[in-house]
């Protein structure tokens, strides 16, 4: 089976793993860490399951109407997040100072930038965080405008010109015009 269509697949939403900072290593990351040659380029959605089914890491979903982040934030507290707009970027951040924790004491850090689309402005952007902990960060997408165009009006001016019998023309004040025949001409 070719990957070509694994390549070209734009609607399939791109995802960012390893949210959970300072939580249990996966048997894959054990992996990798002890044998690197075992470890697998070659796509594999089933390896990926355990991480769909848990739903963790950040999704990226741009369709006609809007561009959408998902991003899991339940280990900071709301106050502890930033979400601000500059340069075409939409700039996610957040931070908290150490705190204990089930395993220990843990702080944790991070900051993630994402490309705005075309057709998305600045003051769009509006960002909301669920009860469960997930934040979802969203811009709608406008329509194009055509560049260098616009419309020019139509100016009426003078008399208006109205078709008689299909063979003479009249103006409309009245008067027939002469044809070059009948001017001697």
């Amino acid at each position: 089976m070719s990957m070509f269509p694994f390549l070209l697949d734009v609607e399939r939403p791109r995802r960012l793993s390893d949210q959970h900072f300072a939580l249990a290593l996966t048997p894959e990351d054990i992996l990798t860490m002890v044998a690197p040659q075992y470890t697998s380029d070659y796509y594999r959605p089933w390896k990926q399951l355990s991480n769909l089914l848990r739903d963790v890491g950040s999704t990226i979903k741009a369709d006609k109407a809007k561009f959408q982040i998902n991003l899991d934030v339940q280990h900071f507290a709301p106050e502890e997040i930033s979400v601000k707009t500059a340069d075409g970027f939409v700039i996610v951040e957040a931070r908290h100072d150490e705190k204990r924790d089930q395993h220990g004491w843990v702080s944790r850090h991070f900051k993630r930038r994402y490309a705005l689309p075309e057709g998305c402005t600045f003051d769009s952007v509006q960002s909301c965080l669920s009860s469960d902990g997930v934040l979802t960060v969203t811009a709608p997408l406008e329509r194009p405008q055509a560049v260098n165009e616009r419309v020019v009006p139509i100016i009426k001016t003078g008399p208006v010109k109205t078709q008689i019998d299909g063979s003479k023309t009249e103006l409309g004040d009245g008067e027939a015009p002469q044809s070059p025949v009948e001017n001697g001409q």
